[in-house]
């Protein structure tokens, strides 16, 4: 019993959860200064994961109304690993996990902080389905800095491509929509096993903001 009320301080204890919440964002932040010179894609991606992150502080006028930490951290982690690996496989696996982990970041903020009540089939619809668009903005965004900058984020070289370039580049596009949608998959069981069965977010809002998102 007693261990079970040290718990429950520690959930309700909102200016921790808060604090944690607000480095976490600042470690995204970081990680856009470190990747900025190489990856412009990505610093896209990282500045809408932090933007997100703040927008319950920013709407309610309360820096305590932050996203349970756990959230953020899954957020996080891709973001830094993107801006500490090496290019290739790890790279890659960062940006499937990033995008399911923004998803995640949304799907948990409607839950917690709007009226809104996702089921949990919709939940996993929800994740899944985000995750599949924003890795497909993604594409767009690198197709794009292919064309103006000269990367080679989904073109392998300049256009115009041939017959097996054009395979190559396909291929390799059905290839981060399927690791996106296993990564989405992944995300959606997250939020409905551990957010809903085993951490009631709303614990850790300011008492005040309790009853204005019931």
């Amino acid at each position: 019993m007693a261990r079970s009320t040290r718990l429950a301080a520690l959930v309700r204890a909102e200016r921790a959860n808060a604090a944690l919440s607000w480095v976490l964002v600042a470690v995204v932040a970081a990680s856009v200064a470190a990747s900025a010179p190489d990856d412009p894609v990505w610093v896209v991606f990282a500045l809408v994961t932090a933007a997100v992150a703040v927008l319950p502080p920013l709407a309610f006028g309360d820096a305590r109304a932050m996203l349970p930490w756990e959230v953020l951290g899954l957020a996080a982690l891709p973001t830094v690993g993107r801006a500490l690996a090496a290019p290739g496989l790890t790279n890659d696996l960062s940006t499937y996990l990033g995008v399911a982990a923004l998803a995640l970041v949304v799907a948990v903020e409607l839950d917690v902080f709007t009226r809104v009540r996702l089921t949990n089939w919709f939940s996993v619809a929800f994740v899944v389905v985000a995750t599949m668009a924003t890795a497909g903005f993604l594409a767009v965004l690198g197709w794009l800095s292919d064309l103006l900058a000269g990367t080679a984020f989904v073109l392998p070289a300049e256009p115009p491509l041939t017959a097996a370039q054009e395979r190559v580049a396909v291929t390799a596009l059905v290839q981060d929509f399927v690791a996106a949608t296993v990564a989405g998959v992944l995300a959606a069981a997250v939020f409905v096993w551990y957010f809903r069965r085993h951490a009631d977010a709303r614990l850790r809002l300011p008492a005040e903001l309790e009853v204005v998102v019931e």
